[in-house]
């Protein structure tokens, strides 16, 4: 019984490790992306910031009862890019959930 185990331990490792190393490396995306990528020092300053959020409370402080759906549809895509300029400028920090959990298990270990 024991060496059957083994037998398929040694038949399963076998195979993954043949798969692993079967793939062969794309040389074009090696050479054009760069393992890590270079800052830009395009920053908003913190005039730029205050604007960009006191219009975004602007546009939500508004009355839009009375507006057509295509100034509604205008002043949402402003809402939209205004977003996403500011979290294009590192106006958010991303944190994935793997990362998190490492994390969280290193705070409660340590």
């Amino acid at each position: 019984m024991k060496k059957i185990i083994l037998f398929a331990f040694v038949i399963i490792i076998s195979i993954s490790a043949s798969t692993a190393f079967a793939v062969k490396p794309d040389t074009k995306s090696a050479t054009e992306k760069p393992a890590i990528p270079a800052k830009t020092e395009n920053k908003m300053s913190e005039e730029e910031l205050s604007r960009l959020t006191k219009r975004v409370e602007e546009i939500r402080d508004m009355d839009k009862t009375n507006m057509t759906v295509k100034e509604k549809r205008e002043l949402k895509k402003e809402v939209k890019s205004i977003k996403e300029n500011v979290k294009r400028d590192g106006g958010y920090i991303y944190i994935g959930g793997g990362t998190l959990l490492l994390i969280i298990l290193l705070i409660i270990l340590l």
